[in-house]
C-alpha cells in the first residue's frame, strides 16, 4: 500500500486570489528563458563546443547539442507543464553541475573571474528555481498539461 504525502495545504496552495495565475506566469518566464538558451546552443554550437573543449569536456560538440536539447524540452516542459518532475530534475541536476565545472571562478586568471562568476551565478540560480518547482511536483499544477511518464 503507498501513501502520497502531500504539502500542508497543498489542495488550496493555488486558491488565493491570482496565485494560479502568478505561478503560471512565474513558468511561463522560467521555463521560455531556458528553452530560448537551449536553442542558443544550437545557433552557437561551434563557439560553446570551443568553450567546453576548453574546459576540458570530452565530445564538447555532442555536450552542447545535448545540454541544447535539455534545456530547450526542460524549459518547454516547465512552461507547459508536462513531465515537470523529469523536466525540473533534469534542469536542476544539470544547472547545478555546470555552475560547478565550467564555471569556476575561483580557478580561473583574474581577468576572467567576473564573467565567470555571473555565469555560476547565473546558473545557481536557476538551480535553485528548477529544485523549488522539483519540490512542488507532488502537487497539481493550475494551467498544466499534467502529462507524466507514469
Amino acid at each position: 500500500m503507498s501513501e502520497t504525502l502531500l504539502l500542508q495545504g497543498a489542495s488550496d496552495l493555488f486558491d488565493s486570489a491570482g496565485a494560479a495565475e502568478a505561478f503560471l506566469l512565474g513558468r511561463l518566464l522560467f521555463g521560455f528563458v531556458l528553452a530560448f538558451m537551449g536553442l542558443n546552443h544550437f545557433m552557437q554550437t561551434d563557439a560553446m563546443a570551443g568553450y567546453a573543449e576548453a574546459k576540458g569536456l570530452p565530445a564538447p560538440r555532442f555536450g552542447v547539442l545535448f545540454s541544447g536539447g535539455l534545456l530547450a524540452f526542460g524549459g518547454l516542459g516547465i512552461a507547459a507543464g508536462a513531465f515537470v518532475t523529469l523536466a525540473a530534475g533534469a534542469l536542476a541536476t544539470f544547472l547545478f553541475v555546470s555552475a560547478v565545472v565550467f564555471h569556476d571562478f575561483w580557478a580561473v586568471p583574474e581577468d576572467q573571474q567576473r564573467d565567470e562568476m555571473t555565469a555560476f551565478l547565473k546558473n545557481a540560480v536557476m538551480a535553485g528555481g528548477a529544485t523549488a518547482l522539483l519540490g512542488l511536483t507532488s502537487v497539481p499544477w493550475p494551467y498544466a498539461l499534467d502529462l507524466g511518464l507514469l
